[in-house]
């Protein structure tokens, strides 16, 4: 019997507002335990909280990004559980009337892309943290956390392996990061994701009983979890066992998921609208402002690169990745950078020194008019292209630029043909064997007459005249 899973997504993405949602608490991240919070985040008796509106067009921003349909009438919803870092004993958040409904958004898939549809994209506050490290018998509560704006965004149960998920999450992580409203750190939790799992038998179409996994928060995790869990509840079914609705968690130390409690349903929460907070209703000129004012996103950004520079599939999807990637680029063509020449450096020199000390390109000390330098001084032959790989590792060292570094480290090309073919001929005279089985049809030893001579100018010659007097010496 075959199966197939059914997956569905709900991620947290935390948002890039500078106070919480409904208070003037910061958001920074890594303070002191307790240090940012007001009577407000805090629970306490008597206190209303006030909208953050960039909280709300954050949200509506993603939603036009996503395709979705955004509400003209919208509101909060108080959702009842008890927890220690859920210090009021309520959540706002939303449930009947979501920020934002249906949209979808397209992954790779074999050939072309798989379209995964979005149920809605709603607002709510972050609880606190339990810590539970330093004591073996006491648990501590960090409302640092507390009334963080979070965005939701659910996926319908299109997904259906753990690589699709994992391609959608990644996804989802470049949008939100192009378009400015989630730094999709998910080291820091900024964003992290659950995901509800069933299997059910090829070619049915009623779904199986589903499992929650929660607070996922790495791309390497999620599809190591939902592997684990699919395989689980094949393994479950095929012995003739039952799936049960719970929640569980993934044990990365283990490489299993755990059973943590049974499945909670909406009904459990009793959610009831928030008599503190009055509904939202747009006027449809402010989506309309925020629509204009959208950044390029990153599927109409690799199209153009491919478009109008002819750069290839692959290639494009990198340098589309990251919005700080793009930017970079594109502006080290608009200074006169020919664009394959400069996305040949970028993607390889460049990112091999980034990703050595994880860290994004608008963070280097190399600037789109340094690349603009270095290209120019080898297409004029005053270095050649190995030793512009050295000079491009001592600008991203210390800052300086490609000139001066040819200068000060005497890194000129040589490209006067006397002297070179001066250094050519006493070459061909110490390799006259490798001379005569040159002649002899050897043609593979042109690349070692090639070397001999930049191990001799320690690589300052000239490739292209290199080749050209070797040629015609070598008949």
């Amino acid at each position: 019997m075959q199966y197939e899973a059914v997956i569905g997504l709900e991620i947290h993405a935390q948002l890039l507002t500078d106070t919480k949602i409904f208070c003037g608490c910061s958001t920074r991240f890594g303070s002191e335990p307790n240090t940012q919070t007001c009577p407000v985040c805090a629970g306490m008796p008597g206190v209303l909280p006030v909208m953050n509106r960039k909280a709300v067009e954050y949200v509506v921003r993603t939603g036009l990004a996503l395709n979705c349909e955004i509400s003209l009438y919208s509101r909060f919803a108080r959702k009842n559980y008890f927890y220690p870092d859920l210090p009021k004993g309520y959540q706002i958040s939303q449930f009947e009337l979501p920020l934002c409904e249906g949209g979808y958004l397209e992954i790779p898939g074999n050939g072309s892309n798989t379209k995964i549809s979005l149920t809605r994209i709603h607002l709510e506050e972050d609880a606190g943290k339990n810590i539970h490290e330093g004591s073996a018998s006491d648990s501590f509560v960090d409302l640092n956390r507390a009334g963080v704006p979070l965005m939701e965004i659910v996926s319908e149960p299109e997904i259906r392996t753990a690589k699709e998920a994992t391609d959608f999450m990644k996804k989802l992580r470049t949008i939100v990061r192009y378009i400015n409203v989630s730094d999709g750190n998910m080291e820091q939790g900024s964003l992290r994701c659950d995901a509800n799992v069933s299997v059910r038998q090829e070619g049915t179409k009623e779904l199986g009983v589903k499992t929650e996994i929660k607070n996922m928060n790495s791309f390497r995790f999620i599809e190591k979890a939902l592997d684990y869990e699919i395989r689980r509840q094949i393994k479950v079914l095929q012995e003739g066992g039952r799936i049960v609705q719970e929640t569980r968690l993934w044990n990365s130390e283990k490489g299993i998921t755990e059973s943590m409690r049974s499945k909670e349903e909406a009904h459990d929460y009793r959610y009831f609208p928030d008599p503190d907070l009055v509904p939202i209703v747009f006027d449809t000129s402010w989506i309309d402002d925020i629509k204009a004012n959208m950044s390029e996103l990153p599927d109409v950004k690799k199209e153009r690169f491919m478009n109008e520079w002819g750069i290839a599939e692959q290639d494009a999807d990198l340098l589309a990745s990251e919005r700080s990637t793009a930017e970079w680029f594109e502006e080290t063509v608009k200074l006169g950078a020919d664009p394959k020449a400069a996305c040949n450096w970028i993607k390889g020199d460049f990112m091999k020194l980034l990703n050595e000390e994880s860290i994004q390109i608008d963070e280097s000390r190399i600037k789109p008019g340094d690349l603009v330098e270095i290209l120019g001084l080898i297409d004029r032959g005053t270095i050649s292209g190995k030793i512009a790989k050295t000079v491009f590792e001592e600008m991203y060292k210390t800052g300086k630029k490609a000139g001066i570094i040819v200068e000060e480290k005497g890194l000129v090309q040589m490209s006067d043909e006397s002297g070179l073919e001066s250094i050519i001929d006493d070459i061909l005279v110490k390799n006259t064997d490798a001379v005569d089985k040159f002649k002899a049809g050897e043609n593979k030893l042109m690349s070692f007459f090639v070397g001999q001579v930049m191990k001799e100018t320690k690589g300052k010659a000239n490739p292209k005249i290199v080749n050209e007097i070797l040629r015609k010496k070598l008949g």
